[in-house]
């Protein structure tokens, strides 16, 4: 069972209710991922978003510049939007960021549930299926190592010896985000690639088709499944009410700020309240947020839960304290609970 943290590099607030700058805020995310490491999470995952309510557009960057300053912690992209990148300069990257990490880069790979990138490089949103599919073909043609010969309709056709800097036999460690279709989870069996289920709301057991149609569909070819996971929003403060008072703030802010680009009504205390007792919002105390991550975890027989811990303008010093949270308490009882089960 492993544990990781996920940030899009929120824009977090000042005491005194200001804004941060971006460049503030990755120099802070730096921060909070080299706590996690000392803590003993086993993860930290960037999530890519080109706006500016998230700082973070270049994961690799920061996780290069976290590789240097941490000895163990896993370093992902939580997600790589992929029908907006090219797969060979990805390939590369990770590669490099391997080289220089000792083999700890892995990638996530998903559409996004944002847009901007698809102005902003070039690509026309309509072709938002078929993006995701071809260029996840090429990134898997690349990662085996050794010949490609690759033909696809978005991009001229790539044969080659090899792409450098090689990954190893193993390639690059790659996910599948899926956010609740079936289509993508049987594309995940399919490029025979681990599942990360993005659990944003609502009661987290409602997903259990798609981990059953995950397995079943591994059973129909033969195959071993691979890990599950699940990323879901939280924070963890010294008790149940601060943690409470500190998430709402922060997730109200992004929320109806969504919301007025989306068309969603504002959240209420009540409904955020719903989502914390009833639904995937792990907020709480240690022991509280450790017994939800242990029933959610049991409920879908996941292999890896990874925590979105920053909730839109929460401050970095509530961050950072949730963060060593999580790897001093929550870690440790979550394991313990299992382990009696």
């Amino acid at each position: 069972m492993e544990f990781g943290l996920d940030t899009f590099g929120d824009v977090t607030r000042r005491p005194d209710g200001r804004l941060k700058a971006q460049d503030e805020v990755l120099r802070d995310v730096v921060a909070e991922a080299v706590l996690a490491d000392q803590v003993g999470v086993d993860v930290i995952a960037l999530g890519e978003h080109h706006r500016d309510d998230f700082a973070i557009s270049a994961p690799e960057i920061l996780l290069a510049n976290i590789a240097a300053r941490t000895n163990s912690i896993r370093l992902a992209t939580g997600v790589t939007v992929l029908s907006t990148d090219d797969p060979v300069r990805l390939y590369e990257r990770f590669s490099t960021l391997n080289a220089i990490s000792g083999g700890r880069g892995e990638v996530i790979l998903g559409r996004g549930s944002f847009t901007e990138s698809y102005p902003l490089f070039g690509h026309d949103l309509h072709d938002y299926e078929m993006l995701f599919e071809e260029k996840l073909d090429l990134f898997a043609a690349v990662n085996k190592g050794g010949p490609v010969n690759w033909k696809g309709r978005h991009r001229p056709a790539l044969k080659v010896e090899a792409v450098y800097p090689p990954a190893g036999p193993q390639g690059i460690a790659a996910w599948i985000g899926v956010g609740g279709s079936p289509e993508s989870v049987v594309r995940a069996v399919r490029y025979d690639m681990p599942m990360m289920l993005a659990i944003i709301g609502g009661d987290p057991r409602r997903f259990r088709p798609f981990v059953d149609l995950y397995h079943d569909a591994y059973a129909q070819i033969g195959g071993t499944a691979k890990p599950l996971g699940v990323h879901s929003p939280g924070l963890i403060a010294d008790t149940d009410e601060a943690a409470r008072e500190a998430a709402f703030i922060g997730y109200k802010a992004l929320h109806d700020r969504l919301g007025r680009e989306r068309g969603w009504s504002p959240i209420t205390r009540a409904a955020f309240l719903h989502e914390v007792e009833q639904g995937s919002q792990y907020v709480g105390s240690p022991e509280t947020v450790a017994r939800k991550i242990a029933g959610t975890v049991k409920a879908l027989g996941l292999n890896r839960f990874s925590l979105k811990y920053s909730a839109g303008t929460t401050p970095h010093e509530d961050l950072l304290r949730s963060v060593e949270l999580y790897g001093t308490r929550v870690i440790p009882l979550v394991r313990d609970m299992l382990t009696e089960s």
